[in-house]
C-alpha cells in the first residue's frame, strides 16, 4: 500500500511538471498571464471583504464596475443583488458564464496575511464571522479575467456573451431568484450555460469534468415529533418525543440500506435534534432537521415519502397524541451536465491546455443550484478546477491525510495557478462554443 501511495505521489508530481510545461506552450498563456495581476488584486480584495448570501452589495458593485469598464451592458439588482453583463459581438451563438458571489458564516483560521476578519450581525443580532471558505472569490476573479480576455479579443469570436454574478448560491436560492426576475426573458436567452467550481480533490492546474449527473439534488426536511410532556421520574404518565425521535433516527437508516437500489446514490442524514429544557423534564415536542440527497428525481421522491412514513409509523407505535409534522423546506435540483456539451468542451480544453490537465471526475453528493438553469431548458456544464498546490496534494495522497476542504476555516487555495487555470478553461470553452 505504501508503494502504491508513493507511486501515486510521483505520478501527480510528474503530471504537475508536464502541466507546467504544457501551460507555457498554450496559445492563451500570454493573455492569461497578462490578465492575472488585476485578477490577483480583485481576489485579495474579495477575500478580505466577503459578504454573506443575500448581502452581496459591495461584491456585486465591484464586479459590475469591472465589466462595465470593459464595454459590457450591465444590469444590477437582478434577483436581489445579481449582476448581468451582456457583450454583443455580432451574429452567432449566445453563451452564459456564471460566477457565484456569496461567502459563508465561517471564522477564518488560515493565518494568511490577507485573511478575512469580517464579522457582521446575524438575523438574531449576534456577531457572525464571514469567510470565502468555498472559493467563490476564486470564481469571481476568474470570471473577471475571462470577461477581460473575451472583450479584448473580439476578433477571435462572434456572438453574444452573457456574464452573470449570482447571489445566494450557498442558500440554494440565487439561481431561482435570477430566473424568476427574468434572466432568460429580459436578457438574451443562452444556448449554453457554463460555470466552474474550485475543488480540493484535484491539484491546481487541472480541470475536472463529468457528463450526466454531477451534483446531487438536495432537500432540507424538518420533522416535528409531538409527545406529551411530564416529569422525568414518571415516564409512564407521558409520551416521550425524545425516544420517538431516537427510534426515527435509527429507522431512517434502513431507507438507503434496504429500500433504494444500491446502484442509485442516496443520502439521508439527520443533522440536528432539538428538544427539552432540563434533565428531569420530558418535553412536549422534538424537532429534527435532515439533508436528503439523490441524483434521480424518482429516488428523491421515494426518500421523502419513506421519511414521512417512518416518522408517522414510529409515532403511532409509541402512542403519540398526534402525527409528526414533516415538511420539505428547501429543494435543490440535481446538476446535470449535458453529455454532448461536456464532450465538446472537454475536447476543446484538451486541445487548449493539454490532455494531462483535463481529467474525468466521479459525481458527488454535494449540491449546487447551477442545476436550476438546466431545468429551465438550457444545456449546462459545471467544471471543477483544482485548488491545491501540487506538492501538497501529492503529499496528502501519499499520507492519506486530506488537505483542508472547502467550507473549512483552514481552506486556503493555491490561488494563482487556480485562477489562471480557471480563466484559461472558461475562455477556451467560450471560444469553442462561439465557433472559433
Amino acid at each position: 500500500m505504501r508503494q502504491q501511495r508513493f507511486a501515486a505521489c510521483m505520478f501527480v508530481l510528474a503530471a504537475a511538471a508536464v502541466a507546467a510545461q504544457t501551460w507555457a506552450q498554450t496559445p492563451l498563456a500570454d493573455d492569461v498571464n497578462a490578465a492575472f495581476p488585476q485578477q490577483e488584486a480583485l481576489y485579495l480584495d474579495l477575500h478580505r471583504n466577503p459578504e454573506l448570501s443575500l448581502h452581496e452589495q459591495q461584491t456585486a458593485a465591484k464586479l459590475a464596475a469591472r465589466v462595465k469598464a470593459l464595454g459590457y451592458e450591465v444590469t444590477t439588482g437582478v434577483g436581489g443583488t445579481g449582476v448581468v453583463a451582456v457583450l454583443r459581438n455580432g451574429p452567432g451563438h449566445t453563451v452564459l458564464l456564471r460566477t457565484d458571489m456569496d461567502a459563508l458564516p465561517v471564522l477564518e483560521k488560515t493565518g494568511l496575511p490577507y485573511a478575512s476578519t469580517v464579522t457582521v450581525k446575524g438575523d438574531s443580532g449576534e456577531l457572525v464571522p464571514v469567510m470565502h471558505a468555498c472559493g467563490h472569490d476564486i470564481h469571481m476573479a476568474s470570471w473577471a479575467g475571462t470577461a477581460a480576455l473575451m472583450a479584448r479579443n473580439r476578433q477571435r469570436w462572434h456572438g453574444t456573451l452573457v456574464l452573470i454574478g449570482q447571489p445566494a448560491e450557498e442558500l440554494g436560492e440565487g439561481a431561482a431568484a435570477m430566473l424568476k426576475d427574468g434572466l432568460f426573458t429580459r436578457f438574451p436567452r443562452p444556448e449554453f450555460a457554463l460555470a466552474i467550481h474550485d475543488d480540493t480533490e484535484l491539484p491546481a492546474g487541472q480541470v475536472g469534468f463529468h457528463a450526466g449527473y454531477f451534483r446531487a439534488g438536495a432537500d432540507s426536511v424538518t420533522i416535528t415529533v409531538f409527545g406529551r410532556g411530564g416529569h422525568g421520574a414518571r415516564p409512564h404518565l407521558a409520551v416521550d418525543p425524545i425516544v420517538i425521535a431516537a427510534r426515527i433516527v435509527v429507522s431512517l437508516q434502513t431507507i438507503v440500506s434496504r429500500e433504494t437500489n444500491p446502484i442509485d446514490p442516496a443520502v439521508v442524514t439527520v443533522g440536528t435534534i432539538r428538544g427539552g429544557t432540563k434533565n428531569n423534564i420530558i418535553p412536549d415536542e422534538v424537532t429534527m432537521t435532515l439533508t436528503v440527497r439523490a441524483f434521480k428525481p424518482e429516488v428523491m421522491a421515494h426518500l421523502t415519502s419513506a421519511i414521512e412514513r417512518i416518522a408517522k409509523g414510529e409515532a403511532a407505535a409509541a402512542g403519540a397524541p398526534r402525527e409528526p409534522l414533516v415538511t420539505v423546506d428547501d429543494t435543490l435540483a440535481p446538476e446535470y451536465n449535458d453529455p454532448q456539451l461536456t464532450a465538446r468542451v472537454a475536447g476543446a480544453l484538451r486541445s487548449a491546455m493539454g490532455a494531462d490537465r483535463v481529467v474525468e471526475m466521479q459525481p458527488e453528493m454535494g449540491a449546487e443550484d447551477f442545476g436550476a438553469y438546466g431545468l429551465a431548458g438550457v444545456p449546462v456544464l459545471l467544471l471543477h478546477v483544482g485548488a491545491v498546490e501540487p506538492a501538497k496534494f501529492a503529499a496528502a495522497q501519499k499520507s492519506g491525510v486530506p488537505v483542508p476542504s472547502i467550507h473549512s476555516p483552514l481552506f486556503a487555495p493555491d490561488y494563482g495557478p487556480t485562477i489562471k487555470t480557471a480563466t484559461m478553461a472558461e475562455t477556451a470553452a467560450l471560444l469553442e462554443l462561439f465557433g472559433k
